[in-house]
């Protein structure tokens, strides 16, 4: 079920990916929006390189900067739209956030946490589960992915 919303928002998810491929990161972007305004709260472009941070993950940083936003670590009520599956760290953070909604792009077979690996929301320890829609721009979020690692492949 993807609506135009929907694409609107990974569309800016997309292009934090694009400028965090140009600094040399993985490129992968986050948007947090209030569903009660439609706006955007907070943003993230994965930045572990340049923040010399192994937890400076795109959902990571949006989470972060909605937190103190809002100065509240609960985003009840919050809709977060990333580029890419969640690994378990960041689908461990979208649970404690109590995030509401999560709507990413393309899967990740190899690190994702959501649909692959550990499926983190449908263990009994998870205290919060977030209402879960995937595949949203997959292609583009993917192509771009694939693209930013054959580049570096070539080097």
């Amino acid at each position: 079920m993807n609506t135009e919303r929907d694409e609107r928002y990974m569309r800016r998810a997309l292009a934090l990916a694009q400028a965090a491929a140009e600094a040399g990161e993985a490129p992968v972007g986050a948007v947090i929006v209030d569903p009660a305004t439609d706006t955007i709260l907070a943003e993230g472009a994965n930045a572990p390189i340049a923040g010399h941070d192994p937890s400076a993950h795109a959902e990571i940083l949006a989470l972060r900067h909605a937190a103190r936003r809002l100065e509240n670590y609960r985003l009840t009520g919050l809709e977060l739209f990333v580029t890419l599956e969640p690994c378990a760290m960041c689908a461990g953070a979208i649970s404690h956030a109590r995030i509401a909604r999560l709507v990413y792009g393309a899967s990740d077979e190899k690190g994702g946490a959501v649909e692959h690996g550990p499926r983190f929301f449908e263990q009994k320890t998870c205290h919060w589960r977030p209402q879960v829609t995937g595949g949203v721009l997959a292609q583009e979020s993917a192509a771009l992915l694939r693209e930013f690692f054959r580049a570096r492949r070539k080097r």
